[in-house]
């Protein structure tokens, strides 16, 4: 008589059983098994000097590739200079306040009105806690950070012809349904093969746990245990919040499962799930610029302002000539023995440059990505008198996608939060607008979360990346044809020329992108530089 081994299972195999059950489940399976994404890489050292007679480099802008690059091969000797045609340094890491004027092409000009101490960050505006290479740069320049509250259970999730939630209340009912779903089917036997029954009992356990399950492996929504010091524990919003005396919590129901599935508020809360989102995330007090100050600061004597490429050359020597105009117009020239350039691709290809065919085909194929930000300064904050609700981020399936709650100054008097930040279709219906009418959208729209917006509203401040001088992209405009055919030739250099900025790495949108990309390349060059 033959024995069959047991049957076995693969942690893929499990994990696509999981998530057919419901997202929540398949990522706890995942962070259990450690499959989830590595850290962004620490600050690499660079070492050694510049060689005499090729130690010349010019940096084509001053964001924070730029001046990151600057900083760091000029610890090692080399003599940078960087052209930047604004007259700020930091490129998209930008804060604006009081009576900071924009003009975007098209003409249409906005003056901050925000009252003093307020702010918003039309770019970047939070660090993930694994994106170590920036923070780094935050301890090396002692930038101040706090807490950036990304995740807030407290913050509605929206959409038209459903109820508003609270994200702990549809994230309480879509874990109790997943949990009872897969503790059923557990249960049942339907795993039985999979797992041995002490495996089958410990999951039931788990699931019991995870998802608020009772005795029945039910899910009802209420309390879940009576281990914590003011009896039991509830993971859904309160109708009759606990108090003193005859005042005992009265909890909120579940949405029907049929709705909620409708509603796919689990998709708006998904990707929160996602390393660069979850919490714990930072961010500079007072503003984002603070990073980009602090690389100012170290670099400011190696910037000419008000400097606009015109032509970028390669010269018979193996060199480059930038041609650029200063800010009054005068033309002049930058000769150097490598470049670094960080203009946004969609700026770039407009750009005369002797670039090889395959170079110049590549910028072209990588186009522009449309994203959008609004500022809106409110005469009270409703959302922390009114609803609770302290930092974090609601979502809504309309075209705003979402509303960014100010991260400090809690209790203030006013405050300014992000009324959209969207991207893609959205932010291109939204960016074609004069100023004017999307601040009517984003009040229209976020009314429908927060009555008060109509109220309470002050002033705003909109910035349609796509309309934003020497940007004209919130980010790299790769797709994912455009990245397979040309990433790898456009992360070569072209003779002394190098691209170099958060979309020559695979860190799209991020700071920490631009960081990487730029040592990258400081590498390559001191590689050649120094060689025999």
């Amino acid at each position: 008589m033959s024995h069959r081994p047991p049957a076995t299972i693969t942690r893929r195999d499990f994990i696509y059983r999981v998530s057919r059950y419901g997202g929540a489940a398949a990522m706890t399976a995942m962070l259990g098994l450690d499959l989830m994404a590595k850290e962004i890489p620490k600050k690499p050292l660079l070492t050694g000097r510049a060689r005499a007679g090729k130690n010349r480099v010019v940096i084509l802008g001053a964001g924070l590739a730029g001046m990151c690059a600057a900083h760091e091969l000029g610890k090692l000797g080399y003599e940078c200079t960087i052209l930047e045609p604004r007259q700020r340094a930091g490129g998209r890491c930008w804060t604006i306040r009081r009576g900071d004027r924009e003009t975007e092409v098209g003409g249409a000009e906005q003056v901050c009105r925000f009252d003093r101490g307020s702010f918003m960050n039309p770019g970047p505006t939070r660090i993930p806690g694994h994106h170590e290479i920036t923070l780094d740069y935050c301890k090396e320049f002692n930038v101040p950070l706090q807490v950036f509250t990304n995740v807030n259970e407290s913050a509605y999730l929206h959409r038209d012809g459903f109820p508003l939630m609270r994200w702990r209340d549809a994230k309480a009912d879509y874990r109790g349904y997943t949990g009872e779903l897969l503790a059923k089917a557990t249960n049942k036997g339907a795993l039985d093969r999979p797992f041995t029954a002490e495996d089958r009992d410990k999951l039931i356990a788990y699931l019991r746990d995870e998802g608020g399950l009772n005795t029945d492996l039910h899910y009802a929504g209420g309390a879940t245990s009576s281990s914590g010091p003011g009896g039991e524990a509830v993971r859904r919003s309160f109708k009759q919040a606990p108090g003193a005396g005859d005042q005992p919590p009265i909890v909120t129901s579940p949405v029907d499962l049929e709705m909620l599935i409708k509603s796919g508020f689990g998709g708006m809360f998904s990707n929160y799930y996602d390393i660069d989102q979850s919490p714990t995330m930072l961010t500079p007090v007072g503003g984002i610029d603070q990073i980009a100050k602090a690389f100012e600061s170290r670099v400011r004597r190696r910037i000419r302002f008000g400097a606009e490429v015109r032509e970028i050359r390669k010269t018979a020597d193996g060199r480059v000539m930038i041609a650029y105009t200063d800010a009054r117009g005068a033309r002049l020239e930058a000769n150097a023995d490598f470049c670094i350039c960080t203009i946004p691709p969609v700026v770039l290809e407009k750009i005369p440059a002797d670039f090889s065919k395959p170079f110049a085909e590549g910028i072209a194929a990588i186009g522009s990505f449309p994203v959008g930000k609004i500022g809106l300064q409110f005469k009270r904050r409703f959302w922390e008198q009114d609803d609770r609700i302290f930092g974090g981020i609601s979502r809504t399936a309309q075209p705003i996608t979402q509303i960014i709650y100010p991260f400090d100054n809690y209790h203030g008097k006013t405050g300014v939060l992000i009324g959209y930040y969207n991207f893609g279709p959205d932010a291109a219906v939204f960016g074609a607008w004069p100023p004017a009418e999307r601040e009517r959208m984003a009040l229209e729209q976020g009314a429908k979360i927060h009555p008060q917006y109509k109220e309470e509203f002050d002033n705003s401040f909109s910035v349609d990346w796509q309309r934003i001088r020497h940007n004209r992209s919130g980010w790299a405009g790769w797709s994912g044809d455009s990245r397979e055919r040309y990433y790898k030739a456009l992360n070569e250099p072209d003779g002394p020329i190098w691209l170099c900025g958060e979309g020559m790495s695979y860190i799209g949108g991020w700071m920490a992108g631009a960081f990487v990309s730029a040592h990258k390349v400081c590498q390559e060059i001191h590689a050649r530089a120094t060689a025999a």
